[in-house]
């Protein structure tokens, strides 16, 4: 009999490809194991996964719970195709005792559905709304490998890289924007030998074809080509949607386009001087011809003069967070954080906004005292020397490491005083 994968024509519409799909699934009863080498996607996620630090006995963290959960997922651009996840995958997760999750692009699970034993099973292993599965913090699995790769992955047993997870077998796929090409998550099955053959990928596979499908249709033109996108936290060159077209910043093009997104009413050449520019000595000549190729760079239309503007809408992910922070909503504050803004940026009105922006989470976390969050920041790269906050870690979580790490930071801050962060 023709594999009904194979017979299925591409081009077909992406919900009848999962119908067929699960339809084959349904029909495929020989799962049975084989002893095979360790397949190289899975050798190169466990070097990734030692790398990052992961431990075999390790648990997520749960960074999103309650009302931050809600407002994150609310949001989240792939809130608007969850009906069609369950639509699609919905029965068959619960009647194969499987569970259906969604994440985002930084691995953090947004929705996790299905069968109500397997989903109480999958609450030992914090597989559960909120929780961080990035392969970074959880190790080789199929949601977090697959964003971190930007492919589907399918993940077998024991090719978990953290022991509690290795009874489970899991398929996910990513999910884009499918006008910009951004990556904004992953659908994930999940659930018991069940899943242990290659239909199950490529059902999942479909199942993120058919929700691009229709986010294209939801999403309007307008949506794309009336408002800038403008990604600057944890990196040094900014990313820019503008118009479906996704372009890479240079520093200096950076700072500016920060700096205009802050200000809609918009700034003369001389606020932007002292905005970007230590040296005195740099002249207006040379500020107006980097604004000259940044307005070549964004194309007609959108960057005006006299004084300097941006002529159409801005979201950044510097807005979100203070949006977050000024809610109180400290968790999806955090968890949109991805990093000091415009680290390598020394100009400075950039400085004293990524000075308010960390220093307002910090405040707020070291305020709130939760152990996890608190653990979270202190583990990035921004957050391992911050005193303060491994003080306030230790306060609330008083295990041996979190001490030991504590007393080596007063000890090098004792010895050198000018590395303490205020």
């Amino acid at each position: 009999m023709t594999d009904p994968w194979v017979a299925l024509n591409p081009g077909a519409d992406p919900v009848e490809r999962v119908r067929v799909l699960r339809r084959a699934h349904d029909t495929f009863t020989e799962a049975g194991t084989v002893s095979r080498p360790v397949r190289s996607v899975v050798a190169d996620s466990w070097r990734r996964s030692a790398r990052a630090g992961v431990g075999p006995d390790g648990s997520a963290c749960v960074e999103l719970s309650d009302g931050d959960l809600g407002a994150y997922r609310a949001e989240h651009p792939l809130a608007p195709v969850m009906p069609l996840f369950r639509e699609l995958m919905g029965t068959f997760a619960s009647d194969g005792e499987h569970l259906l999750a969604v994440c985002d692009a930084q691995g953090r699970l947004l929705w996790v559905e299905g069968h109500p034993a397997t989903r109480q099973k999958a609450d030992g292993m914090n597989f559960v709304p909120g929780a961080r599965w990035a392969e970074s913090a959880m190790g080789t699995n199929a949601p977090g490998t697959a964003v971190a790769l930007d492919r589907p992955v399918q993940v077998f047993a024991a090719e978990h890289f953290i022991r509690r997870v290795q009874p489970w077998t899991c398929a996910a796929a990513p999910v884009h924007d499918p006008r910009t090409g951004r990556l904004l998550g992953a659908v994930d099955i999940t659930g018991g030998d069940g899943l242990a053959h290659p239909h199950s990928l490529g059902f999942v596979q479909a199942v993120a074809r058919a929700a691009e499908s229709q986010l294209a249709l939801l999403t309007p033109i307008s949506a794309a080509t009336d408002a800038l996108q403008l990604t600057a936290l944890g990196r040094d060159e900014a990313l820019l949607v503008a118009g479906g077209r996704k372009l890479r910043l240079s520093r200096r093009h950076s700072e500016l386009l920060v700096l205009l997104s802050r200000h809609p009413d918009g700034l003369t050449g001389d606020e932007l001087l002292c905005s970007l520019y230590e040296d005195e000595s740099v002249t207006p000549v040379t500020l107006r011809a980097e604004l000259a190729r940044l307005r070549r760079l964004l194309g007609t239309g959108i960057l005006g003069s006299r004084p300097y503007r941006l002529a159409i809408p801005v979201e950044s992910d510097v807005a979100v967070v203070e949006r977050r922070l000024a809610a109180g909503a400290i968790t999806a504050a955090v968890a949109a954080y991805a990093g000091p803004l415009l680290p390598g940026s020394q100009a400075p009105a950039v400085v004293r906004l990524r000075r308010r922006l960390a220093d307002g989470l910090r405040a707020a976390l070291v305020s709130g005292g939760d152990p996890d969050l608190l653990a979270c920041w202190a583990q990035e790269s921004w957050g391992e020397d911050d005193l303060d906050v491994w003080r306030a870690l230790a306060a609330a979580r008083p295990t041996a490491p979190v001490r030991a790490r504590l007393t080596e930071l007063e000890a090098e801050q004792s010895a050198y005083p000018w590395r303490a962060r205020h």
